[in-house]
């Protein structure tokens, strides 16, 4: 890869530069599947940063940006809310007990959104099967259930 002096001259660039991707904003979005939006969010919580701008130039993200942002969508699918990104972020990778501690916490809430999940659909289940019953035109067993519900 040859990169362009000011003079007009190329010159071969290093290995590790070659390797390096720079990406705009707009497809480094694309490349996590997120909208420019959630990066400039993300940006402006402190959990990406944001590339340098040359006068009058592009900012280009970089590899590591990518790493970032996906780091971010993954744990997100896992359910961890952005300040426990940010915690993530903040422990090393040697601090596994933390780390544990998080996700242990995490699994908790995970299953107790499940058991609540679980009782709601239990409840649905009853009053579609007690609607689908019925005969003639009492009132409706849905709506007289919603009613019940403290």
């Amino acid at each position: 890869m040859y990169s362009q002096k000011p003079d007009g001259d190329q010159i071969d660039l290093p290995d590790d530069v070659r390797h390096h991707q720079r990406m705009r904003i707009g497809e480094l979005a694309r490349s996590v599947d997120v909208s420019v939006e959630t990066i400039r969010y993300y940006q402006r919580i402190g959990l990406l940063g944001l590339p340098e701008k040359p006068y009058g130039g592009i900012r280009f993200y970089s590899d590591q940006d990518l790493q970032r942002l996906r780091f971010i969508r993954r744990a997100q699918q896992l359910g961890f809310s952005l300040e426990d990104i940010r915690e993530l972020f903040e422990l090393s990778s040697s601090d596994c007990e933390r780390v544990e501690e998080l996700a242990t916490r995490k699994l908790s809430q995970v299953k107790a959104k499940l058991r609540q999940l679980g009782r709601i659909e239990s409840a649905l289940a009853e009053t579609v099967e007690q609607c689908a019953r019925r005969k003639g035109n009492p009132p409706c067993p849905i709506i007289e259930k919603l009613t019940e519900m403290k």
